[in-house]
């Protein structure tokens, strides 16, 4: 799935000229945590929740220990003051924020989040904004796509197919893999060394399309090497067995 697919359009932003009490009104107004903001069409920054936490009106400026402006000069004070203090929002928003594209998939894209410590990424084309995707986005795709594994079944043969493909592309695979669906209900048979093997083989099996319940009949073995197959019938011979 492409980002483009879940982004939120017509994004309400707001330019650098905006008034952060005007800015932090718009975001109470529609119930969301950030606004892009845009100058001449083009996206040059961001402005979230986050930004409003160090501000003057509240009391919650950010105080440095004395030891940190002789490291580092006045330069960082003169900015935190500027983020307190200032009435606009390019006082205090994040400049170049990191971007998505309609076609990164949603694993890159979770990926950039999770790098740059974001709830959110505008998605641009050409540098002008055409969507935004937030958390909120992603929990909603979640949520759809969770209603469609639990929809209409189909064929029991191409459930088990679909199965098959994914528990033997797994490094933990049950052991001697048996898979049966009937009426959507998907039965697991083999042999197990992890519990943690057996759980996911049943999500597994519980994300699979179609599936409506699953059945565990997976045989954990505690020790391999003490494992053995199963003995031999009292009417059958064991290969290579004498005739006695």
């Amino acid at each position: 799935m492409l980002t483009g697919q879940i982004m939120t359009r017509n994004v309400i932003t707001v330019s650098p000229e905006t008034a952060v009490a005007e800015a932090a009104k718009m975001m109470l107004d529609n119930h969301i945590s950030g606004l892009p903001v845009i100058a001449d069409g083009r996206l040059v920054g961001i402005v979230t929740e986050g930004d409003f936490l160090r501000r003057a009106e509240i009391g919650t400026e950010r105080a440095r220990p004395n030891w940190l402006q002789v490291m580092f000069g006045s330069g960082r004070e003169a900015g935190d003051y500027v983020r307190a203090h200032g009435r606009k929002v390019a006082d205090v928003m994040t400049r170049d924020p990191v971007t998505a594209s309609e076609e990164t998939s949603l694993q890159d894209l979770v990926a950039a989040m999770e790098a740059h410590h974001v709830k959110r990424l505008p998605v641009t084309r050409g540098g002008r904004l055409v969507g935004i995707v937030t958390r909120a986005n992603l929990l909603r795709a979640v949520s759809e796509l969770a209603r469609d594994v639990e929809g209409p079944a189909a064929a029991d043969e191409a459930i088990r197919a679909k199965l098959v493909e994914t528990l033997t592309a797994a490094d933990w695979r049950p052991a001697g893999l048996q898979v049966t669906v009937r009426d959507g209900v998907a039965h697991l048979h083999g042999l197990i060394i992890d519990e943690r093997a057996r759980r996911a083989a049943i999500i597994a099996a519980e994300s699979t399309a179609g599936v409506k319940a699953v059945r565990d009949h997976l045989l954990l073995i505690d020790n391999w090497s003490g494992f053995y197959a199963e003995p031999f019938a009292d009417d059958e011979a064991a290969p290579g067995a004498g005739a006695g």
